[in-house]
């Protein structure tokens, strides 16, 4: 189960707004083996797409550096469809490299239901198979 503060959900959901019609992506870091979702990191897409996404070679080394000297490790890794529903493609599934990862899909498609619509699931992504995880939003003092 992936268990995200509501200002970590929003955010992410807000970034996903944001670069609609593009794919959104980015990171969220937490301390090393912990689990714990803790630093919003928007990336760029590089690929400036609505049905893909590709994190920037030179922002993904930086922030790895980055991680590697706060001891923090890509707790979730997000990024949007912007007109499917939020499963994993073959593309998202082939560039699943961090087993321990929650993989977040954002879709900002319409016809989710809501009224500002968006859809938030989280999955785990290792050797190539996909499992759905549950979503537990908790307050800031709950995390």
């Amino acid at each position: 189960m992936l268990t995200i503060t509501r200002e970590l959900r929003d955010a992410i959901v807000a970034h996903a707004r944001a670069d609609h019609p593009d794919e959104a992506c980015g990171v969220v870091a937490g301390p090393e083996g912990s689990g714990r979702p803790e630093r919003f990191v928007p990336m760029l897409n590089a690929a400036r797409s609505p049905t893909f996404y590709e994190f920037d070679s030179g922002d993904l080394l930086k922030l790895y550096r980055e991680m590697d000297d706060r001891d923090e490790e890509p707790v979730i890794v997000y990024h949007s469809h912007t007109a499917t529903e939020a499963y994993p493609s073959r593309t998202d599934v082939s560039y699943a490299s961090e087993p321990n990862a929650h993989y977040v899909l954002v879709s900002t498609a319409e016809g989710n239901g809501a009224e500002d619509p968006y859809e938030f699931r989280s999955f785990r992504i290792v050797d190539g198979v996909i499992t759905e995880e549950d979503v537990q939003v908790v307050e800031a003092h709950q995390a």
